[in-house]
């Protein structure tokens, strides 16, 4: 298996570049490598923008004095859940 094809189907090292990037950040390659995997992999693009709301959401509760009550609908996160499990199903 070559290099481009170990990026390619590789989720575990996207998600884990996704969340090294909001964390601190990656190199120039890393940045190659999450973008090319991005491209074919819609479930890690969903992870990573539930990453970036997930951060979004943690920074906007540290910085306000009394946080607000954050609750998701479960026909919202059932929905989600079935969306995620159908694209894993597709690999």
């Amino acid at each position: 298996m070559n290099e481009l094809t170990k990026v390619i189907y590789n989720c575990r090292k996207a998600t884990y570049l996704i969340d090294k990037r909001f964390i601190g950040g990656i190199t120039f390659r890393e940045t190659v490598e999450l973008r090319i995997h991005l491209i074919g992999c819609k479930v890690c693009g969903i992870y990573m923008e539930q990453s970036k709301r997930i951060n979004e959401m943690v920074r906007q509760l540290l910085k306000s004095e009394k946080p607000p009550e954050i609750k998701l609908d479960e026909s919202f996160k059932e929905a989600l859940q079935a969306q995620i499990t159908a694209e894993i199903n597709k690999n």
